[in-house]
């Protein structure tokens, strides 16, 4: 392993372990001593890639996009490769303590000197974008407007997630999104494109486990090359 790439790696644990603390403690009870003894770093060694606790929660919310590629797993229709990211998603809020805390920031009315926008916008250019693509297959009525559907899908995303942690600690969130998905995709999906679409329960863990086979078949094919 190379110097840049133990110090990426180190970064990722890093922002990984905040998310963590923030997760539990929130922005104003987390401490810079919490995420670096968790680590397992020095304080000078945590300084060497944040300035702060503000660059860190930063660094925490730029990350909430980055935990889902887009697409995950190519498929026949653009709308099944957009409800795809939206349900591992799902399931990273349930499992993920890392993004747990990217979200805690994201609503944390106290945590004043952070630019909480950062995640919201960069989910609204992650779903304009998919919408467009959806629409330029031909899979949504004419009238939709990817930027305006973009709006509504997040907000409304953010909403049943809120609601989902409040009722249950998010046990339910993947059904509830399912639901979300049923009353909202006819909205702007034609009829036939629409059919073939899973947004079952559940439908998170097929798409993982596809992902992996096909890092799978990526990787035998460069052992392939190289041998």
């Amino acid at each position: 392993m190379t110097q840049h790439e133990r110090s990426k790696r180190t970064r990722g644990l890093i922002v990984e372990a905040a998310g963590a603390v923030f997760a539990e403690k929130g922005y104003n009870g987390a401490t810079i001593s919490d995420v670096y003894q968790r680590v397992g770093l020095t304080k000078g060694a945590f300084y060497y890639y944040f300035t702060g606790k503000e660059d860190l929660a930063r660094a925490v919310l730029e990350s909430q996009v980055g935990e889902v590629p887009f697409p995950l797993v190519p498929r026949t229709t653009r709308l099944q490769e957009m409800v795809d990211a939206g349900m591992v998603f799902a399931l990273a809020i349930r499992k993920d303590t890392a993004v747990q805390g990217s979200l805690r920031l994201s609503l944390e009315h106290g945590a004043h000197d952070l630019d909480r926008r950062r995640p919201y916008e960069d989910w609204i250019a992650h779903n304009r974008y998919a919408i467009a693509r959806a629409k330029d297959a031909g899979e949504l009525h004419s009238h939709v407007d990817p930027e305006a559907a973009a709006q509504l899908f997040v907000g409304a995303f953010s909403g049943v997630q809120v609601l989902s942690e409040v009722m249950t600690g998010w046990a339910d969130l993947e059904e509830r999104i399912s639901v979300l998905l049923q009353y909202v995709l006819p909205t702007i999906a034609l009829p036939g494109p629409l059919a073939q679409v899973d947004m079952s329960p559940g439908r998170a863990d097929r798409v993982l486990a596809d992902l992996e086979r096909l890092r799978q078949a990526e990787a035998g094919a460069e052992e392939a090359e190289r041998g």
